[in-house]
C-alpha cells in the first residue's frame, strides 16, 4: 500500500508515553469485556502481557513513530472516503471521530483502555483507540503481515463509528439490556460482520479515489480478518469451537463480509442484521 507522503488526520490525540488513571477508581463493563476478549484472541492474560512489556529501544521507537505515521494516514483516508459517501448514498452529514494513540494505558469513556485490549472504538466519546503495539503483535501472535493487513484493522474500527451514526450501536445497547449473553452474542457478531463490509466498503473507494493499493494488498487483509475468526481463535486457544461464544462471526465470514463491501461499494447493502445467510 502506497502511504508514505500521504496528508495525515488532524483529529489525532497522541498520548504515547502518558499513564492513564481509572476514574473514580472503577472499571467499566467495556473494560472487563475488552480483557475477556484479549485472553480470547491470544490465550494470554493480560497481566502477563502487561508484565512482558520492556522499555522502547531507539530502534523500536522509530518504528514505533512510523507506525504512527502510518495510522494517521490511513485514518485520515476513511475520513475522506466517509465525508464523501455520507451525503452521496445517505444524505447525511459525516461526523468525524477522534484517532488516540497511546502506550500501555489510558482513560477512555468506556473505560480504561490498555494495551492488552487491542484496538477498539468508545462510541460514548466517538474515539478509536489503539496501541500500536498491535500492531507488531499481528505478525507475532496472529501471523499476519502487510500495510493494508492494518489498515483494515483501523478500517474496521472506524466501520463501528459509521454504525454510531447510522443509530445502529444504540439499538444493539437497547437489544443488551433484555436478551440473554447467547442471543446477545448473535447480535453482536452481526455487528462486527458488517463493521467487516464496512472496512470493505472504505477500501473500495479509497483505491477509486486515491489509487493506493498494490497488488496483494486485498489478500493481506482477507487474511487479516481470516486470522481473527472466532472459530479460529477459539480453537487455537482452547482446542475446539463454541459457536455460542461467538462474537465476531468465523474467519469464512469475516473474509465474505469484506469482500462483499470491497465489491459492493455501497453503505446500505451491507444489512447483516437482516441477511439470512451469514
Amino acid at each position: 500500500m502506497r502511504w508514505r507522503g500521504r496528508q495525515e488526520s488532524t483529529n489525532v490525540e497522541d498520548r504515547r508515553g502518558r499513564t492513564g488513571r481509572v476514574v473514580g477508581g472503577t472499571i467499566g463493563i467495556g473494560t472487563i469485556l475488552f480483557y475477556l476478549a484479549y485472553t480470547l484472541l491470544t490465550g494470554e492474560a493480560p497481566n502477563e502481557m502487561l508484565q512482558q512489556t520492556q522499555p522502547q529501544t531507539q530502534q523500536s521507537q522509530v518504528v514505533n513513530d512510523s507506525l504512527a505515521d502510518f495510522t494517521k494516514v490511513i485514518f485520515k483516508d476513511t475520513e475522506d472516503v466517509w465525508s464523501k459517501l455520507f451525503p452521496e448514498q445517505l444524505q447525511m452529514r459525516y461526523r468525524y471521530p477522534k484517532l488516540v494513540l497511546y502506550s500501555g494505558r489510558t482513560d477512555a469513556a468506556c473505560g480504561m483502555a490498555s494495551a492488552a485490549m487491542g484496538p477498539f472504538y468508545c462510541p460514548a466519546d466517538e474515539k478509536v483507540y489503539i496501541d500500536l503495539q498491535f500492531f507488531r503483535d499481528l505478525k507475532r501472535k496472529f501471523g499476519t503481515t502487510g500495510d493494508f493487513a492494518m489498515a483494515y484493522i483501523v478500517a474496521h474500527e472506524v466501520g463501528h463509528h459509521v454504525q454510531k451514526q447510522l443509530g445502529i450501536t444504540e439499538q444493539m445497547q437497547r437489544q443488551r439490556r433484555r436478551l440473554s449473553k447467547t442471543a446477545y452474542n448473535k447480535l453482536s457478531v452481526r455487528l462486527e460482520l458488517q463493521a467487516d463490509y464496512l472496512a470493505g466498503v472504505w477500501a473500495h473507494h479509497i483505491q477509486k479515489m486515491k489509487h493506493v493499493l498494490d497488488e496483494g494488498d486485498i489478500e493481506e487483509a482477507i487474511r487479516a480478518a481470516n486470522s481473527v475468526g472466532d472459530d479460529r481463535l477459539q480453537k487455537k486457544q482452547m482446542g475446539y469451537v463454541v459457536p455460542d461464544a461467538f462474537t465476531h462471526g468465523t474467519s469464512e465470514q469475516r473474509m465474505r463480509w469484506f469482500i462483499k463491501g470491497f465489491k459492493s461499494g455501497k453503505i446500505l447493502e451491507g444489512n447483516t442484521f437482516q441477511a439470512t445467510n451469514l
